[in-house]
């Protein structure tokens, strides 16, 4: 392992444990895997803690499929696939970001606005509606993308890297007209 690697497995594996993925999920409340299609079981996740959350976000193919992952007990279950409910993929922030970005013609960008983007994400799905298949807004959601490039653009006002300052919402208000103008156009 390069020094990379030790300093990683050092923060996310203090104690040592070594063995196999098995043995790695035994009694594990998450799962997060950006690896191979099919390398989770149904008897892995059966091993794993009460309710346990699954990411499996290998593409095409996820580590294990989401209705596998529910009979074998997942309480939660994402990938990175659009055809599944839960999809965890960067396109959600791209569009928003780089939106709110351009509009306020952001001189670069900060760290507070990638936090933005992210709690834009987080807490455009109203908490009443959050359930286990719906912990992330749907990537056609288009307002979603409207939501991240107004609170982008906002912060990058905020953090005094904007050369253009347009009035609250008028990003998101712009950024709908956008999308409501490329559909007639497109769906004619």
């Amino acid at each position: 392992m390069n020094k990379y690697k030790i300093e990683i497995s050092q923060l996310t594996n203090p104690e040592k444990i070594k063995g196999d993925l098995s043995e790695a999920l035994e009694g594990a409340d998450v799962f997060i895997g950006v690896s191979v299609k099919n390398i989770l079981t149904k008897d892995m996740i059966k091993k794993m803690n009460n309710k346990p959350i699954i990411f499996a976000m290998a593409n095409p193919d996820p580590e294990i499929l989401p209705n596998e992952a529910y009979d074998a007990g997942a309480f939660i279950v994402a990938t990175g696939r659009s055809d599944f409910s839960n999809q965890i993929n960067n396109a959600l922030g791209f569009p928003g970001i780089f939106r709110g970005l351009l509009d306020v013609r952001a001189k670069y960008i900060t760290n507070n606005m990638k936090v933005s983007a992210s709690f834009a994400i987080a807490n455009f799905i109203d908490e009443n509606k959050i359930d286990k298949k719906l912990i992330i807004p749907s990537i056609y959601d288009f307002e979603v993308f409207a939501y991240i490039a107004e609170n982008v653009a906002q912060t990058a006002i905020n953090d005094g890297v904007a050369r253009i300052f347009p009035k609250k919402n008028e990003i998101f208000e712009k950024t709908i007209k956008i999308k409501k103008d490329n559909q007639k156009r497109f769906f004619k």
